[in-house]
């Protein structure tokens, strides 16, 4: 396998500095609010999973692993809803990180009771937290997906 061409966010110049600063934010504000890094993780995973981005699934992977998240939980993620595996603020933002990735497939994008259900578990910080990171990984999944980016051992370097 091999990429279309190097990433934009490699090539662009100023683009890979700007999303790392975003997740660095992100990662401190979500220590910050007491988002669990597990539930970030979730997060990558489950957008990642839909969007089909090899290289954020590989990288993510490695680090949820090293996080706490269980074999169990990665091997039923993509059948979160019957799988024992997560707990209700666990369900809640999977729930969210799938219609936020899933934006164009129903009218009502994001119902306030997806919104409401996590807002039950997390406060306004928490909230933006979830928020951005849905968004962020959004991002690098579309970049790694149109790009045709290979996952690999590479990856292992950013496993953060």
């Amino acid at each position: 396998m091999q990429s279309r061409t190097t990433s934009q966010a490699f090539s662009v110049p100023g683009a890979l500095e700007a999303l790392q600063t975003l997740a660095t934010a992100v990662d401190k504000a979500a220590r910050e609010a007491g988002v669990p890094q597990t539930t970030i993780d979730l997060v990558s995973l489950r957008a990642s999973q839909i969007n089909g981005c090899a290289v954020c699934l590989d990288m993510h992977a490695r680090a949820a692993a090293r996080r706490g998240i269980t074999a169990q939980q990665l091997a039923t993620l993509a059948a979160w809803r019957a799988a024992p595996n997560f707990d209700e603020a666990e369900r809640a933002v999977l729930a969210l990180t799938e219609a936020g990735t899933r934006l164009a497939d129903r009218g009502d994008a994001v119902p306030d009771d997806l919104y409401d259900a996590v807002a039950k578990h997390f406060d306004a910080q928490g909230m933006a937290v979830i928020v951005a990171s849905i968004a962020s990984i959004n991002t690098w999944n579309r970049l790694n997906v149109i790009t045709g980016q290979v996952a690999g051992e590479w990856t292992a370097q950013y496993a953060s």
